[in-house]
Parts: C-alpha cells; sequence; structure tokens
C-alpha cells in the first residue's frame, strides 16, 4: 500500500535531495511549474523530465526519466493516470530505487503495486508541496 503516514512522509521528504520530475512545466501558473519551483526554492535538487523543453526552472531539461544521470530520491510524476504504469518501468530499470511520487489525482494501483512488489516505495495521489508545507514548512 502507498505510504500515508505522516512520519514516514516527512521522512522521505526530510531525506531527499534529488526530485526528477515528469512532466515538470515551463509554464508559470501551472502546478507542474510552481510545485517543483517551490521544491526548488525549499533546497532540492529539481530534475525536470520534459522531452519538449530544453530547459525549465532554469534547469536543463532531460526526455525521459533514464536520462538523468545523476542518483534520484523522488521519481514526482505529473503525467495523466494511464503514463504512470510506463514512468514505473522506468524508474524500475534505475540502479538507484527512488520514491515513485504521484500527484494528487494521478493514481494506477496496478503500476504503484508493481513499483511496490520490486521494492519501491510509493506515495500516491499527494502533492509534493502540500505535504512539505505540512510537515517541514
Amino acid at each position: 500500500m502507498p505510504v500515508t503516514n505522516d512520519e514516514a512522509i516527512r521522512t522521505i521528504l526530510r531525506d531527499a535531495k534529488v526530485i526528477a520530475v515528469v512532466g515538470c512545466s515551463g509554464t508559470p501558473g501551472k502546478a507542474a511549474h510552481d510545485v517543483p519551483a517551490y521544491m526548488l526554492d525549499h533546497g532540492y535538487d529539481v530534475v525536470p523530465v520534459n522531452p519538449v523543453r530544453e530547459t525549465v526552472l532554469g534547469r536543463t531539461a532531460v526526455d525521459a526519466i533514464g536520462d538523468v544521470t545523476e542518483s534520484v530520491d523522488i521519481v514526482d510524476v505529473f503525467r495523466p493516470s494511464e503514463e504512470v504504469a510506463g514512468i514505473v518501468d522506468a524508474t524500475l530499470a534505475r540502479d538507484d530505487d527512488p520514491v515513485v511520487w504521484t500527484q494528487l489525482g494521478i493514481r494506477d494501483r496496478d503500476a504503484t503495486d508493481r513499483a511496490e512488489a520490486e521494492g519501491l516505495t510509493v506515495v500516491e495521489d499527494k502533492c509534493i508541496k502540500v505535504e512539505h508545507d505540512r510537515l517541514l514548512g
């Protein structure tokens, strides 16, 4: 089951340093832009994953999660629920075992169950900014 316990979420956020944001937007005012900007402002290294932009938030964007070269602590998903399975597959192919975090309204129980069965931690259907502000703000 995805993590829902406040203490576990607090620990994830406190220990994380690098967040790869799949679907990171270059458009201010969109949650997929403003949430990663908040995380960047709060000391996290944000890696934008956006195949149509060269930079987002002043940072070099990569096309896919598999293109992120540094170790990732959280893969934050801002893509439709039907894309979660592919993102989980790409995350499972990594060597760093990051937390899979899907934003509000984004759910795929089969994909997140598979991620958990392979040993990944999952936080599902929660805004990382809201949780950070509430638990660590």
